[in-house]
C-alpha cells in the first residue's frame, strides 16, 4: 500500500535505503545545534608566559670624581671614593640604551673593595647593584649583583663584571677613568625574593 504526502508518494518504511536516507535529513538539524553551541576556545593570556627573560648586554662606561685616602702604614691603605659617569649599554635585549651612573664606596688595599652604584635611566626610573672586587689594583675584575629598582626595573635580578681602567689621578684625589669588558644579564620584573631570617636577596641564577 502507497500513502501520499503532498502529492507525492511516501518512501516505503521498509526500504533500508530509504531509512537511511530520512536519517541523514534527520541528523543534519542536529549535527549544526551541536556544532553552534560547542564553546570557543579561551583567548591566548597576553604577555610571556615563561616568565621575565634574561637581558645580555655589554657596555661602555665612563666615570670621574673624587677618593680620599686614609694611610694605615707603609703597607696599608684604606680610601672611600664616591664617582659618577655615563653609561651606554649595546645587545639586542639590553635593558635600556643609556644611564647616569652613581657609585660610593670603600677599597682597602689588603681586604678588597666594596660599593654600591644607582643606575638612573632618562625616565628617571633606577636600578640597584653592589660591587665587590679584591685588593689588587686597577684592571682587576670588579663583580656586581643587581638588587632591586623602581618603575620598570622594579624586583630586577642579575649580574655583571668589568674591569678599571684608571686614566687620570691627580694629587688632590680627583680621578677619571673607565670601565672595560663590561658584560652581564639581567631579568627584569622577575618578583622580589622575601629573605629569611640571616638569608639576603641574591642575583644568581635559580
Amino acid at each position: 500500500m502507497q500513502c501520499l504526502f503532498l502529492g507525492r508518494p511516501m518512501p516505503n518504511p521498509s526500504n533500508p535505503r530509504a531509512a537511511r536516507h530520512r536519517l541523514r535529513i534527520l541528523a543534519m538539524p542536529l549535527l549544526l545545534v551541536l556544532v553552534d553551541c560547542t564553546p570557543s576556545p579561551p583567548p591566548a593570556a597576553s604577555g610571556d608566559a615563561d616568565g621575565p627573560r634574561e637581558r645580555h648586554f655589554t657596555g661602555t662606561w665612563s666615570i670621574t670624581g673624587n677618593r680620599q685616602t686614609l694611610k694605615m702604614g707603609p703597607d696599608h691603605r684604606a680610601e672611600i671614593f664616591r664617582l659618577g659617569g655615563s653609561l651606554m649599554l649595546a645587545g639586542d635585549s639590553r635593558p635600556c640604551l643609556a644611564f647616569r651612573s652613581d657609585i660610593i664606596g670603600l677599597r682597602d688595599n689588603q681586604s678588597g673593595m666594596q660599593a654600591r652604584s644607582v643606575w638612573t635611566d632618562e625616565r628617571g626610573d633606577q636600578v640597584f647593584s653592589e660591587l665587590r672586587g679584591g685588593a689588587g689594583g686597577p684592571g682587576q675584575l670588579i663583580e656586581g649583583r643587581f638588587v632591586g629598582g623602581t618603575g620598570r626595573y622594579a624586583g630586577v635580578r642579575g649580574q655583571y663584571t668589568f674591569k678599571w681602567r684608571t686614566l687620570v689621578e691627580s694629587e688632590d684625589g680627583s680621578v677619571s677613568g673607565r670601565v672595560v669588558d663590561l658584560e652581564g644579564w639581567a631579568r627584569i620584573g622577575a618578583p622580589a625574593d622575601t629573605p629569611t631570617s640571616g638569608q639576603g636577596a641574591t642575583g644568581e641564577r635559580p
